[in-house]
Order: structure tokens, then C-alpha cells, then sequence
């Protein structure tokens, strides 16, 4: 296994931190990935995380446009200015920052949302809304089908 599938929604404790769903842990260490790179999600009230190699797919694509262009700056400002860095402890738990906080809404609890290549952490509900919402645009508004 080496993309990340499924959701599942964990608690965060009383020290902020939230344990990493253990199938997400495993593509990480199958991906040899340490380092955490976080984004705030160009479209969802979501954070997406995934390795240095995310950041570098960004940033190629920065290096091919005018590095004065609106489009660059635009990009850069999003995967540069709403991203960092972040580890696991050796517990395989994160910690739930204010960066996390302030974009999602989470509060006590965090879903863990697969997306292939990354994964993403929403507030429980909100996910539950959008993935609805995704269900139903992708059923062309069809009852019961």
C-alpha cells in the first residue's frame, strides 16, 4: 500500500496532539517520509499534508512561470506563505496547531482524509457535508441512484 485511502476521524488530546491513523503512518514510512509538509488546501477548509515532494511538485511548477508574474506570486503565496513544516513524535501523533485550528475550525476532534499522494485533516463535520456534496454532484443531483 502506498497512497493514502479512507478517512477516519480521531480525538485530539488534552496536549493538542492527535494520533496519525495507523495506515497513514504505514505509506509514510513506506514512502520513507519524516518531514511533513502542510498546506491550507487551495479549494477546502482543509489542511493537506504530504512530503517534500509535494513542495517541489509546487515549486517546478512556480520555476516555469514569469518569476514576476501574478500567477507565480499567487502560487507562491499559497504553498509558501499558508504552508510548514511538522514532524510525528514517536508516539505517531501531530500536533494540532493554531495554523490547523484557524484554517479548519477543528476543535476536538480531526478527520484524516485520504487524497492518494497526501492526505488531508478536516473538521469532522465539514468533511461529512463535503463528501456529501461531492456525492451528490457526481450522481448529477439523481435521487436515490
Amino acid at each position: 500500500m502506498n497512497r493514502f485511502l479512507s478517512n477516519a476521524t480521531k480525538k485530539i488530546d488534552a496536549k493538542g496532539r492527535v494520533s496519525v491513523p495507523a495506515v497513514f503512518r504505514t505509506v509514510l514510512a513506506e514512502r520513507n517520509i519524516s518531514e511533513l509538509y502542510c498546506f491550507q488546501d487551495f479549494i477546502f477548509p482543509a489542511i493537506s499534508i504530504g512530503g517534500p515532494d509535494l513542495l517541489d511538485r509546487f515549486e517546478r511548477q512556480i520555476d516555469q512561470e514569469d518569476p514576476f508574474s501574478a500567477n507565480a506570486n499567487s502560487m507562491s503565496l499559497l504553498i509558501h506563505g499558508g504552508g510548514v513544516f511538522t514532524k510525528l513524535d514517536a508516539e505517531g501523533r501531530m500536533m494540532v496547531t493554531d495554523f490547523i485550528r484557524d484554517f479548519t475550525g477543528i476543535e476536538a476532534e480531526v478527520t484524516f482524509v485520504g487524497r492518494a499522494d497526501h492526505f488531508q485533516l478536516w473538521e469532522p463535520r465539514t468533511f461529512q457535508e463535503a463528501q456529501a456534496q461531492a456525492r451528490q454532484a457526481r450522481l448529477g443531483g439523481r435521487a436515490g441512484a
